[in-house]
């Protein structure tokens, strides 16, 4: 990134990043929302859809278009927390693998140096993005839940409601439950995500071309290609923490790989790759639209501040 060349002090840099990561956000959610839906209800249920074509109709006949946006206010709050923080955290660990690999401050790091520096990141959002990542899924699969008899017809089904159960039911670590699948996901998830991008953005860069060079296609291509291989390298691993955090709800508690066994017993191995076709089809258009406006909204930023 040509921007990280001019040197603005951390702070300023750090706020830049930060703000950038949450526009990206709102566009991601905004663009994905539908096909995360589906894919959510999918992995926890399912038993109850032949096919994506199949969940997707019966979702619009059941709920309308509102029904594939149920979710969205923690969605939100989930994106642009996690992305903020993501992306503020992207940066500071590019700072520390410079000077880990004893590099100038103004070097441009390489596309696997940069893939590791969003998995160190993901550490730090993953910490940002449980609570609210727990509340969507609950949300999302709220219907499901009632309809197979796991909750109660009259069961609240509002953002706050949800997060007033968790406090409750399991105190403000309820909030956590999943953490270790997220963190199982996101690390090796984010390494494929940002090598992915920058491998991509690599390839589209010709003839002394910059990777600040290149213009909205290329840009929301790559994005696409990082998201797809973020989710092809951990979707077994998602579909695990949606089932931990849906099924709790119903006070069905259990770990990671006991999750992960009883899938494998009682659904087999086409269970955990549930909903991978909607991912697949929402990974292009929501992390182009991610990247698209998180390098257009920071070099607008950076442009501002240097001048």
């Amino acid at each position: 990134m040509a921007q990280e060349n001019k040197l603005l002090k951390p702070h300023v840099q750090g706020a830049i990043d930060l703000a950038a990561g949450a526009t990206g956000g709102v566009a991601c959610v905004y663009t994905g929302q539908p096909f995360d839906t589906v894919k959510v209800k999918m992995q926890t249920f399912s038993y109850m859809y032949k096919n994506v074509l199949d969940c997707t109709v019966k979702t619009y006949k059941e709920h309308g278009i509102r029904g594939f946006y149920q979710g969205t206010t923690p969605a939100l709050m989930a994106h642009i927390s996690e992305n903020a923080v993501l992306f503020l955290s992207y940066g500071f660990c590019q700072r520390i693998v410079r000077n880990l690999s004893e590099m100038d401050s103004r070097a441009e790091l390489s596309d696997v140096q940069k893939a590791a520096s969003g998995s160190f990141a993901s550490v730090f959002a993953s910490l940002a993005i449980c609570p609210t990542e727990l509340v969507k899924c609950r949300l999302q699969a709220m219907h499901e839940m009632k309809s197979s008899g796991k909750l109660e017809k009259g069961h609240p089904s509002t953002v706050w409601a949800v997060i007033k159960n968790v406090l409750k039911t399991d105190g403000p670590l309820g909030l956590y439950q999943g953490l270790s699948s997220t963190l199982m996901r996101e690390m090796p998830g984010y390494f494929f995500f940002f090598g992915g991008y920058e491998l991509s953005r690599t390839l589209f860069t010709t003839g002394g071309q910059t990777k600040d060079e290149l213009g909205v296609i290329p840009l929301m291509v790559s994005g696409g290609f990082g998201g797809a291989c973020l989710w092809i390298a951990v979707y077994p691993i998602d579909c695990v923490k949606s089932r931990i955090q849906v099924l709790s709800m119903a006070g069905q508690q259990a770990g990671f790989f006991s999750t992960f066994r009883q899938i494998l017993m009682k659904e087999g191995v086409k269970a955990i790759y549930s909903g991978l076709t909607p991912t697949m089809i929402r990974a292009f258009p929501a992390n182009g639209a991610l990247f698209l406006a998180y390098e257009l909204s920071r070099k607008a930023m950076m442009d501002r501040m240097s001048d």
